[in-house]
């Protein structure tokens, strides 16, 4: 069993990369956004979300996807979780997965031209349901505060074409699986 996080910023072909891996692995694909959607139609646990200090969207999101990863990884499926992770959602990952014996795989996916990068955002209509699509400012900004985790196994390039970071993928599960 493997668990494979994928993190990075929007709009660096993490979603992409992520299905990639689900695809290879045979395994689900359990997306932050697509698990915090689920939660934005009731207004009292938004409130209760941001009264959390700090506010309590990204841990709350990532203690849900944690959990639903455990249930898989107990069934003997391997799993991919996608979100921008930081380090203390990288260091959570690779501590369920020991926990669950399973490997772990943390894949970060990143655009270092400004420019491909607003290119990818501008348009983009993911249309998950109760979800918010991004604007090239909020993208900016946390381009600007940013700071990868340091422990990653794979850096894939969005400047790459996508078949080229789907083989570099590929070979990295190869040979983990």
């Amino acid at each position: 069993m493997l668990l494979v996080l994928v993190t990075g910023l929007q709009a660096t072909g993490k979603s992409t990369m992520a299905e990639v891996a689900a695809r290879e692995l045979g395994a689900p694909v359990i997306g932050h956004d697509w698990t915090m959607s689920g939660l934005r139609p009731y207004p009292q646990i938004q409130e209760a979300l941001d009264a959390m200090r700090p506010p309590g969207h990204r841990r709350v999101g990532w203690s849900i996807m944690w959990a639903l990863a455990r249930a898989q990884l107990r069934l003997g499926s391997s799993v991919v979780l996608d979100g921008v992770a930081r380090q203390p959602e990288v260091e959570g990952t690779r501590l369920v997965a020991d926990e669950e014996a399973a490997a772990s795989l943390v894949v970060m996916t990143s655009c270092a031209d400004p420019v491909i990068h607003r290119s990818r955002i501008e348009g983009r209509q993911r249309q998950i349901p109760n979800w918010y699509e991004l604007d090239w400012d909020h993208v900016a900004r946390s381009r600007a505060s940013w700071l990868p985790p340091d422990d990653v196994d794979l850096v894939l390039q969005a400047t790459d074409t996508v078949g080229e970071n789907a083989e570099r993928l590929r070979l990295v599960i190869a040979g983990i699986c």
